[in-house]
């Protein structure tokens, strides 16, 4: 698959999912960009804006295998990756797979689990396998987990750690939809007889592994990986930063920005790339100093002034004279 065909399959799956989501274009994106990457997303917003519903349209369009896992304060780790049990019959242990084995895993409300049942998915999403009584299970290809949480509700939660927040590729929000796409909303549901909408195949799970090899095929220009690193390194060096951005993060920044070339038909990285999945997939990845917190300081804040104090690439040699229409 080349990066045009790969790009025409990407409009087909984003237009599909649109017809059953009521979402800006930029959050649809967003989410593709992270299944591109073979990334997991973290979706953090209010009840009821559509994160169960996005995620399950993805899957739907897709054509993959998916399973969703209600987290709460009682769930275990083996609710999630699966046990043995024992067979009578056969007088053995077969291990009964549990939810996670799925290809699009939806782990919702995961702040509502205690820390030892969020730490039974950091195996599956670093490394595509889950480990049961010293067992190793390899889960299916591809493999993305969709986890949602609140962010009102502080009541009984657990707040996810920084190691299990840096598996996530990106972090976003749905946001609520303007009046006139409410609307648009409320007429779709008078027209159809099912509360939720459906949305077609437009993949299969085979097709989808080929759309993941695309984006290793993006040149990369030395001036973005300067680029990129210099905005790594300034993320390290803010005074309201504790802790910056990872080495893992800046990796996750130059996969991010190959696939959302992709999703832009083009064969290269430019700029514009790593300025749009900047935010995405950086401002999760930051600890705040106390002081920082207390003055009202958000890691967006401060992803958006590294972005303004770092210099920006003229132009890629790979990118071709003219800009493309819309950048």
């Amino acid at each position: 698959m080349n990066v045009s065909d790969a790009c025409d399959d990407c409009d087909r799956i984003l237009d599909t999912i649109s017809e059953g989501v009521v979402a800006e274009r930029e959050f649809l994106e967003t989410v593709l960009t992270a299944v591109l990457a073979r990334g997991h997303v973290l979706i953090e917003d209010v009840p009821g804006t559509g994160k169960t519903l996005t995620a399950r349209s993805f899957a739907s369009a897709l054509g993959l295998s998916f399973s969703r896992v209600q987290f709460t304060p009682d769930l275990l780790p083996a609710d999630v990756t699966g046990t043995h049990v024992y067979r009578e019959g056969d007088g053995k242990f077969e291990f009964s797979e549990g939810p996670i084995f799925a290809n699009f895993v939806l782990a919702d409300e995961i702040n509502r689990a205690p820390p030892k049942t969020q730490a039974a998915l950091l195996e599956a999403m670093a490394e595509g396998q889950v480990t049961v009584d010293g067992d190793t299970h390899p889960l299916p290809e591809p493999f993305v987990v969709v986890a949602t949480q609140n962010p009102v509700e502080s009541e009984g939660v657990f707040p996810l750690p920084e190691a299990q927040r840096d598996r996530f590729l990106v972090k976003t929000s749905i946001g609520y939809p303007e009046a006139s796409a409410e609307r648009g909303l409320l007429r779709q549901r008078t027209e159809r007889e099912s509360k939720a909408p459906s949305v077609d195949d437009v993949l299969d799970p085979e097709g989808v592994r080929r759309l993941q090899s695309v984006p290793e095929r993006v040149t990369v220009d030395d001036d973005i990986l300067s680029y990129l690193i210099d905005i790594v390194h300034r993320t390290r060096r803010d005074a309201r930063t504790e802790v910056g951005v990872s080495p893992r993060g800046s990796q996750r920044l130059l996969e991010a920005a190959r696939s959302h070339a992709v999703i832009a038909g083009r064969e290269y990285v430019r700029p514009v790339d790593v300025q749009t999945v900047g935010a995405p997939v950086l401002a999760h990845r930051l600890v705040l100093t106390t002081d920082a917190t207390v003055d009202g300081t958000t890691a967006d804040d401060v992803v958006a002034d590294v972005f303004d104090s770092v210099a920006v690439p003229t132009v890629s040699p790979a990118a071709p004279e003219t800009p493309a229409a819309g950048e």
